[in-house]
């Protein structure tokens, strides 16, 4: 079925709701929530430039089969938001999601002058995508003894010198320059678009885009990403969830840089990073540990960024753990029925979410009983894998290869961890007051709300806040070496911010680290070749996900065990996994229905990637038809959004397409099972 079939637009929806439907009992609202630790001082009025710094440090695109496109976010704690309030372009296309960054200017003593702007900018970017060429993905290899990484070998070895594999298995999308105004507004000037070649020395090659500049009206950088497309040109059938020779897919990244003119005076930047990855399919619901999480623990570690002072304010590092926890429910039933396996309480009541905000003495006992629910990091012991399995978030971690071992489960970052033990030992301020209170600036609604001192850490916060900080095995967006200090320009100098992806400058893109990669070789280094856990170039970011990138985010979903229930699952937040369709929602709205028959729907879920295995009385239903499936479908699948009902806000799946048959372009006049 083609975008031609009718449908309510999500904003159609909030329309038709009534008035009544728009309660005030939702406890958890999405709120602006900056980090003040990455605050900037003023500069003086009168301040010369010294040095300009490129936002967000690391960005994030997400590729999509539509032209039309969506703002990445620039405000912590608020999600994208598409102009029409929809994240797919019909039924059967995904909006793609573009990065906009910006400069600043700072003084000699690191104060804030100002966000430059104007024509004098001149950007440049370098995009690849070098998976085909890389090594296939086993499990991290940063864990030790607790799970260890086991080595693996190069994808496509039947191309044996770095010659055959730079010409065949590497798409360079090379270097691009843009500046001025508004420049290939229209998207479609070649001198800004980025493509290489695939299967390059073979007489099947294949051309692959990946996606294009832009600037805005102020002259500000704008990266469009690829249209999320994989293919096999020799027609190579698919043998593995992350490894799959033969193929390519057009996630890409690399380096973001800029010459400033000021005056009479260019500055170079302090550069930046983007990487161009996969949907966010419930882009309102944040994961429960994010990548800014995980990569602001390594900085508080490693002494690169400091402890906020004590008491922690509720709002700012405790709101959005909880709130995480939360909008689980509508992505995995695990979490739905959470109550039933675990007492944690009614995270849906106003009430309780306000004996959480509570700090008092008395209410002491009733905190330490939902911390001891959280999953304790440090519990590394030979029995941690029972006492600390069923524990909040019930998701499966980094090593799951190893049963018995304690990272067979998902696992906080420790600095997270520590803000809930703070949490219960009183140690924070009560700031919430059902929505919020007036002393905690949380309400931006706009990036040009948020002061000029704490502009830039937002930029950077709110790119990585949606991305998820786990479990990498290899992960959703980007994976484990994102913890690991070796990856920032701050671990080689000290002057450089945090959160900045070191350059490299390897006479290549190609990397050629020996027939395995193991522990020693991806920290030391082969035969005089750099470490890939080191500075990165074009395409390297990105080489360690799976490939085609479908197929993981299709066989990660949820993983039956010997336990049946409750289901352990992955990446939920990102990649859901039973999901409110939008009929049961109209449904639970039809006022013709009883108040008995309208709460059904609405308490009932579906599978989200129902269809995606196969159709029809005979469908096999099986894993690799699956994963294999979502090569083709993964555009009609449906993306989870906030709306509202009767009994307050609810999260419901949208615009999944009805027709998810493979074979031919299906309509209801060709009969409901096809041939």
């Amino acid at each position: 079925m083609s975008d031609q079939k009718s449908f309510k637009s999500r904003r159609q929806f909030l329309g038709m709701a009534s008035s009544a439907a728009l309660i005030a009992g939702a406890p958890w609202p999405a709120r602006a929530n900056i980090n003040q630790q990455n605050a900037y001082a003023l500069a003086p009025p009168d301040a010369a430039v010294a040095k300009v710094r490129i936002y967000p440090a690391l960005g994030i695109c997400r590729v999509g089969g539509s032209e039309k496109w969506f703002f990445a976010p620039e405000v912590p704690g608020l999600p994208p938001m598409p102009s029409d309030g929809n994240f797919k372009d019909g039924l059967e296309k995904i909006k793609k999601q573009v990065q906009r960054f910006r400069v600043y200017a700072f003084d000699a003593n690191d104060d804030i002058i100002g966000e430059v702007t104007g024509e004098g900018i001149t950007w440049g970017v370098h995009l690849a995508n070098t998976k085909a060429n890389w090594y296939g993905f086993n499990n991290p290899l940063d864990n030790g003894d607790l799970a260890p990484g086991l080595p693996s070998q190069k994808r496509n070895q039947y191309f044996v010198t770095d010659q055959d594999r730079e010409e065949n298995l590497i798409i360079d999308g090379g270097a691009r320059q843009i500046s001025g105004l508004d420049t290939n507004l229209a998207g479609t000037d070649a001198a800004y678009q980025f493509a290489g070649t695939f299967w390059g020395g073979q007489s099947d090659a294949a051309a692959v885009g990946l996606g294009r500049l832009q600037t805005d009206d102020a002259g500000r950088l704008m990266v469009v990403p690829p249209d999320g497309v994989s293919n096999s040109p020799s027609g190579a059938a698919i043998t593995s969830f992350a490894d799959n020779n033969a193929w390519h897919d057009d996630w890409c990244d690399g380096p973001v840089t800029a010459n400033v003119k000021i005056g009479e005076e260019v500055f170079e930047a302090e550069p930046s990073w983007v990487a161009c990855v996969g949907p966010n399919f419930a882009p309102e619901i944040p994961p429960i540990t994010t990548l800014y999480d995980v990569i602001a623990d390594m900085n508080v570690q490693e002494g690169w960024s400091e402890l906020p002072e004590l008491p922690l304010s509720f709002m700012t590092y405790i709101y959005p753990t909880f709130r995480r926890l939360a909008l689980m429910e509508w992505v995995t039933q695990a979490a739905n029925l959470r109550q039933g396996w675990m007492a944690i309480g009614d995270l849906g009541d106003p009430e309780y979410v306000a004996q959480l905000a509570n700090p008092d003495p008395a209410n002491a006992a009733f905190r330490e009983q939902i911390f001891d629910l959280f999953r304790d990091p440090y519990n590394l012991s030979d029995t941690a894998y029972l006492e600390e399995r069923l524990k909040i978030p019930y998701m499966l971690g980094d090593g799951v290869n190893y049963d018995g071992s304690p990272l067979q489960w998902f696992q906080f970052p420790k600095l997270q961890y520590e803000y809930l033990r703070a949490w219960a030992a009183g140690q924070f301020v009560d700031d919430y007051d059902g929505q919020v209170a007036e002393d905690v600036v949380t309400d931006y609604q706009t990036f040009d709300d948020i002061p000029l001192e704490l502009q830039p850490g937002a930029l950077t916060q709110a790119a990585l806040e949606p991305c998820s900080g786990g479990a990498f095995h290899p992960g959703v967006e980007l994976t484990y070496y994102l913890r690991l200090k070796e990856m920032y320009a701050r671990n080689y100098d000290d002057t450089s911010e945090p959160f900045r992806i070191a350059h490299g400058d390897r006479a290549s893109l190609n990397q050629n680290l020996g027939r395995l990669l193991t522990p020693e070789v991806a920290f030391g280094g082969f035969d005089g070749t750099p470490p890939p856990i080191g500075p990165q170039m074009a395409g390297d970011l990105t080489r360690w996900m799976g490939l085609p990138w479908q197929c993981d985010a299709f066989s990660c979903q949820q993983v039956l065990m010997q336990q049946n229930y409750p289901t352990a699952v992955w990446w939920p937040a990102l990649l859901p996994i039973d999901v409110l369709p939008e009929p049961y929602y109209t449904a639970g709205l039809d006022e013709t229905l009883s108040e008995e028959e309208r709460e059904k729907f609405l308490a009932n879920r579906v599978n989200w990637s129902r269809g995606a295995a196969g159709i029809g009385y005979h469908a096999n239903g099986s894993y690799w038809d699956g994963i294999t499936n979502m090569i083709t479908v993964w555009e009609r699948m449906g993306f989870v959004v906030r709306m509202p009902s009767p009994r307050g806000d609810v999260f419901v799946e949208m615009q999944h397409a009805d027709n998810m048959e493979t074979r031919f372009d299906w309509n209801p006049g060709q009969g409901m099972l096809p041939n």
